[in-house]
């Protein structure tokens, strides 16, 4: 249940269309619904102004969807996280109007009727190949109602690229920086940026990249200031934060 849905319960019960005691059952699955093989947290969107976000790897398509249209009954929006053509297909049939963001691995589904992005979080990658990542984090924080702008294949070996593109660095209230091989991208965004840059090691690279720990390394060590990190291929927790950066100060 969100915010605004609490609100017209409590309004219902407080003008007498609504009993106490059916007040009392709607509210009955708050804070969580037990589903056997997931219990679902149905208070998130209340403690925190975003409802929680399913990750599909480990689950099957079934349990997905189950969880997928029980987030929908207490919230008007829901996500899923690494999911597959497969997985949407079986989604699709559940809540046919879901969308599937293919280079991402995200499903969404929004009924939100006043939903408006604000703000500015900027994603830059380092190569093409940084992309998925990449869009992981666009399309969670535009979710979370950010405006997002990209800048793609940008990466630190034809450097002017970037700079082409500083305006919308600096305009940004958050920047997600992505990158693998040696992971040098978020030290040049943070030398560039006036606000904070969530960098995102990838498993892109060559052998002694060591499947995305040496640009984890990189990134931890960087002598930019405003530049924190998070784990290797972590999109969804870099979008996330950006948006939550990029929403401060204002109601979810």
């Amino acid at each position: 249940m969100n915010p605004e849905s609490l609100k017209k319960l409590l309004g219902s019960v407080k003008k007498g269309r609504l009993s106490v005691q059916k007040a009392m059952q709607l509210l009955k699955g708050l804070p969580f619904k037990d589903m056997g093989f997931a219990r679902v947290d149905t208070h998130r969107a209340l403690r925190k102004g975003f409802p929680e976000v399913v990750f599909c790897p480990g689950k099957t398509p079934v349990q997905i969807c189950k969880i997928m249209a029980e987030v929908l009954e207490h919230c008007e929006c829901v996500m899923a996280s690494r999911a597959d053509r497969e997985i949407h297909e079986a989604v699709l049939a559940r809540i046919p109007d879901c969308t599937y963001h293919e280079t991402a691995r995200v499903i969404t589904a929004d009924r939100r009727r006043r939903f408006r992005k604000r703000g500015l979080v900027t994603v830059c990658c380092a190569g093409t190949a940084d992309i998925p990542v990449a869009e992981e984090a666009r399309v969670t924080a535009e979710f979370m109602g950010a405006k997002t702008e990209t800048v793609y294949d940008a990466g630190v070996a034809g450097i002017h690229r970037l700079l082409y593109d500083t305006d919308r660095i600096q305009r940004a209230k958050c920047v997600v920086a992505v990158a693998g091989m040696e992971g040098a991208l978020p030290s040049v965004v943070g030398g560039i940026a006036s606000v904070p840059v969530i960098a995102v090691p990838t498993s892109i690279g060559y052998g002694a990249s060591f499947g995305g720990i040496a640009p984890l390394l990189t990134m931890l060590n960087s002598c930019a200031p405003g530049v924190v990190v998070v784990n290797i291929d972590n999109g969804f927790t870099a979008g996330y934060t950006a948006a939550l950066i990029n929403n401060a100060g204002r109601q979810q």
